[in-house]
């Protein structure tokens, strides 16, 4: 058997069949049932012809079904990939397209954008629809009914070199599947699991079943609730999967958007030991929410809860610092991470001193190298990029062989990843992160890619020009904001336009203040002038 999700996920089903796998609200779904749901769904792939490196779409909100159809699509070797349900129709056709996507499990909610684009997706061989409402998307097959129509798929060999994928943004804006091979993102996440439990590496997936048994036995099967949603890699992965590779129960929040009265109700009725958020953008109003129980004298209980884990945006001290004031017990993980790979951490607990903001320890394998590839000095105060190696690099972007040989180098002969992130080097080793060597915004967890936006918004007949850039915001980390400039018999306001954005993108894409200026900032080349448009903002 080989060492990959799908054999270790069902050679912990036949062990602990009984103990919860994923529970949302009032629903529970059992292991065993887990896995026979995923087995059956799996079986209406194969019949539809969807099998090795077939791409299978999760067009999904947080539910035991997204996590279904990924172990389905596993089942029978296919390729499952996640696609942002924020996404309108002209996103969702380039992502779908990019993959070659066959197969899509989608929310009835989101039918209509389905149904307007499917006709320029020819690949596409099976719709299956999870009612959350009264539309119904002709053609689609029904999940439930698909359930029941099969039986569990007979259990096949697998290889460690079948293909994982995830989408992620890219420097133009464009979504980029990041893959790896199932074998070594299987072992890096069991690897750190093993370590952290002072356990030799894990070597099959019966040797990880027999942990999770004796684990079961001592009573200590942790659960896990990503607070923030499975389509992004720090929801599936550190929430869901690697809560899966230990026997644990993904537990999942009802709300489509984040209540933080929710999250810490969820954590207190079902025991959750651990919580992966994104940043301040979830931490800033789950401490604002413990400080107002506190007030009243109506403290949420959070005795279950072992560790918080945050990963994709800003985490600032002071809030973690909060936290921990109301849970002196509680472990906070701050994990400094992409797609394309992890770089580091920092780890605060209560009654020592807390990392500064941005600041991380590195994993072994990580460096950060200068524009001639030349390791940066600690204490120098040199700006590098954060490049990192390890056993699980990834093989590269789907269908994009020059974003992957920018991204995936080899230097003296060590193959890394460049994730984009610029750095310095501390005295003590540690970095201090200081953001994106592109202009990307990261808002609420969310990337956000200027050229993108600023194309949008000239869509307007009454625009001449406009640049977009990310300016900080308590919550969120950053907010898009932009300046713009008409032209001269152009009659639109601010909101108005921003209007005209959203209609186009995905609403968190859209700015939220816009500054009409007399000419938008370039330089002679016509490159943009981003330095001298912030300057702008603060005085429009």
């Amino acid at each position: 058997m080989a060492l990959t999700y799908p054999d270790v996920w069902e050679a912990i089903a036949d062990t602990i069949p009984d103990e919860p796998a994923v529970i949302q609200g009032d629903r529970t779904v059992a292991w065993g049932e887990f896995d026979e749901r995923s087995a059956r769904l799996a079986a209406a792939f194969d019949e539809a012809g969807i099998g090795l490196d077939s791409k299978v779409g999760m067009f999904l909100y947080n539910c035991p079904e997204y996590l279904e159809t990924q172990f389905a699509a596993f089942k029978v070797r296919a390729t499952p990939f996640n696609v942002n349900y924020r996404y309108l129709d002209d996103e969702l056709w380039y992502l779908l397209d990019n993959a070659e996507c066959e197969a899509l499990v989608f929310h009835s909610s989101l039918g209509d954008r389905i149904g307007r684009i499917r006709e320029r997706l020819p690949r596409l061989k099976l719709l299956v629809e999870l009612p959350d409402s009264d539309d119904h998307l002709d053609g689609a097959r029904l999940y439930e009914e698909v359930i029941a129509a099969y039986a569990p798929a007979d259990r096949i060999a697998r290889r460690e070199d079948d293909i994982y994928m995830l989408y992620t943004g890219g420097t133009t804006g464009m979504p980029k599947g990041v893959m790896y091979g199932m074998g070594s993102f299987t072992q890096f996440f069991l690897n750190a699991i093993a370590e952290q439990g002072g356990l030799p590496p894990f070597e099959s997936s019966e040797q990880v079943a027999a942990i999770v048994g004796m684990m079961k036995q001592g009573g200590l099967l942790g659960r896990g609730m990503p607070c923030c949603p499975l389509m992004h890699g720090t929801g599936v992965w550190l929430g869901a999967m690697v809560t899966h590779l230990v026997g644990g129960a993904v537990v999942l929040m009802e709300s489509r958007h984040l209540d933080v009265d929710e999250v810490w109700s969820v954590i207190e009725r079902h025991g959750v030991t651990s919580a992966v958020i994104v940043g301040d953008a979830f931490a800033r109003p789950m401490l604002r929410a413990l400080n107002d129980r506190a007030e009243t004298g109506s403290a949420y209980d959070t005795s279950s809860l072992e560790r918080i884990v945050s990963s994709g945006a800003m985490f600032s001290t002071e809030v973690k610092q909060g936290l921990l004031g109301h849970m002196p017990h509680v472990a906070i993980q701050d994990v400094l991470g992409s797609t394309e790979g992890g770089m580091g951490q920092n780890v605060a607990v209560a009654d020592a001193d807390t990392a500064d903001t941005a600041k991380f320890e590195l994993t072994p394998g990580v460096k950060v190298f200068d524009e001639d590839d030349n390791e940066i000095v600690p204490g120098s105060g040199d700006l590098g990029m954060v490049a990192s190696t390890s056993a699980n690099v990834p093989l590269g972007y789907y269908k994009d062989e020059e974003k992957t040989a920018r991204t995936f180098r080899e230097i003296g002969g060590v193959r890394y990843t460049f994730h984009g992130d610029m750095a310095t080097v501390e005295d003590d080793g540690s970095i201090t992160l200081l953001g994106r060597g592109s202009n990307s915004i990261n808002t609420g967890g969310e990337k956000v890619f200027p050229e993108e936006v600023e194309e949008a918004v000239k869509t307007h007949p009454a625009v001449h020009d406009c640049l977009v850039f990310g300016v900080p915001d308590e919550r969120f980390g950053e907010r898009v904001v932009g300046v713009a400039s008409l032209e001269p018999d152009g009659d639109i306001d601010a909101e108005g336009l921003i209007e005209h954005t959203k209609q186009r993108l995905s609403h968190f894409k859209a700015p939220r203040q816009l500054v009409f200026v007399e000419t938008v900032p370039r330089a002679p080349n016509g490159k943009a002038d981003y330095s001298t448009a912030r300057d702008m903002m603060d005085v429009g």
